[in-house]
């Protein structure tokens, strides 16, 4: 058998396979409305996740910097505080809302 003909039964075998398998495996509304639910959930668990870890990161070199300005300077501790605590809050902020939004997404499920 030649390549031309080869490719050719190949693609006429591919796109029957297409245009007949598709309704044979198409879901109902139940499994998809199920599968939906899945994917909130996994949307959710990997959101906090990666929420947490990125805030726990940033806090972590937040304080880090802080904590070396102090040993270089003491005297400036009072300065660097105040800065310091926004700052987490800020950073925290943005965990508590990713927290918001999974509740949210909870609501769905």
């Amino acid at each position: 058998m030649s390549f031309k003909k080869m490719t050719s039964a190949t693609f006429a075998f591919l796109s029957t396979l297409v245009l007949f398998a598709v309704p044979a495996f198409a879901e109902g509304a139940d499994a998809a409305a199920a599968s939906d639910k899945g994917y909130i959930a996994l949307a959710i668990g990997l959101g906090l996740g990666i929420a947490a870890a990125g805030g726990g990161l940033g806090q972590g070199k937040a304080a880090a910097s802080a904590l070396e300005g102090i040993g270089r300077n003491p005297g400036a501790a009072k300065e660097i505080f105040t800065p310091l605590l926004l700052s987490l809050a800020l950073i925290e902020s943005l965990v508590i809302y990713s927290l918001v939004i999974s509740f949210m997404l909870l609501g769905k499920i």
